[in-house]
């Protein structure tokens, strides 16, 4: 089954910023004021919302978001998230998607910054993120942020009630280059670490962003596959570190991936300052090799360090896969610039 299509309308920073409200990266919905229709965690289900024609529970018609009850005596709903680290946002999106008679016509979104492990009390200093705005139903709402101030926790308000489907949270995680090092090493591409997906030339049966998640892959969707190359050349994606530094080890996992991984795959990388995604791809084309092409194996954890060529600090990568198939995940270590 083919990959949802990411929203055409979908502004430039959910492609160059990281959903900081990830559960696989590890955001949580710690509370909110009530969630009797819908239970709050499906608020940040990294999946598209799903509708249930005839689908019910023991509280009503069930919906994939979070719902509350109808309010009778005044005030507003609310839910407070965890985003999975610190950092400064680029912008939301307050996704609606299949609430049509429910969804909250209003909505803004307070914001404050805790040490890790605090979860806010009565006596949090919030600060508005985004004031109140209007929504529609059945429809994702983006919004930039402006706000430069580093954030750990969102606070979605909905005036007066009723359900949104997804909250996403884009912008730039906090770089501690201590934070998950491994003999020194900094996973420099990691998501978590601030590294994004710039362009992959094809996308059809999962995205590339997934590569750049913790852990090992769960199942074959659970990675970036592309569709059968009928004609000749290979497939790539463009990745920004998170950090420019100097690649030391790499390791490339085809979990679950088993008549379907690459024949090869090779790493050209270069550092760059600046520059449109448009110009990035041409300019990757002509990268120098930081890994020559190297063979992989099915279902299997492919790590490499004597291969890597010394170019020094870089920023950025092309992964090539050649000519086809599935990865499921890219973690390229380093010491940061």
């Amino acid at each position: 089954m083919a990959a949802v299509p990411p929203d055409p309308d979908a502004p430039a920073f959910t492609r160059r910023s990281v959903n900081l409200a990830d559960p696989r990266l590890g955001a949580v919905a710690v509370a909110a004021s009530d969630e009797f229709f819908a239970a709050k965690e499906r608020l940040l289900d990294p999946a598209p919302a799903q509708f249930h024609p005839g689908r019910y529970d023991d509280h009503g018609k069930w919906m994939d978001g979070w719902e509350t009850r109808r309010r009778r005596h005044g005030g507003h709903d609310w839910c407070v998230v965890r985003l999975a680290r610190p950092g400064t946002l680029a912008g939301l999106d307050i996704d609606t998607s299949h609430f049509t008679g429910n969804f909250p016509p209003g909505a803004s979104v307070d914001a404050c910054c805790l040490p890790d492990g605090v979860d806010p009390d009565d006596g949090a200093a919030w600060f508005p993120l985004l004031g109140s705005v209007s929504l529609t139903g059945n429809s994702h709402h983006y919004f930039a942020v402006a706000d430069a101030r580093p954030v750990s926790h969102l606070r979605l308000n909905i005036y007066p009630d009723g359900g949104v489907a997804r909250l996403r949270a884009w912008g730039t995680p906090a770089f501690d280059p201590r934070r998950g090092a491994v003999d020194g090493l900094v996973e420099l591409s990691a998501a978590l670490n601030g590294g994004t997906v710039v362009a992959a030339n094809n996308e059809h049966f999962g995205p590339a962003s997934v590569m750049l998640l913790p852990g090992r892959g769960v199942d074959m969707g659970d990675g970036w596959e592309t569709r059968r190359r009928r004609e000749p050349g290979s497939d790539w994606c463009l990745i920004a570190l998170g950090h420019p530094g100097v690649i030391e080890r790499i390791e490339i996992d085809t979990a679950h991936f088993k008549g379907n991984f690459p024949d090869r795959c090779s790493i050209q990388a270069a550092r760059v300052d600046g520059g449109s995604a448009e110009s990035l791809v041409t300019q990757a084309m002509f990268w120098p090799e930081l890994l020559p092409e190297q063979a992989m194996t099915a279902d299997a954890i492919h790590m490499f360090q004597t291969q890597i060529r010394p170019l020094g600090p870089v920023s950025h990568v092309r992964f090539n896969m050649i000519p086809d198939g599935g990865v499921s995940r890219l973690r390229l270590w380093g010491r940061p610039a």
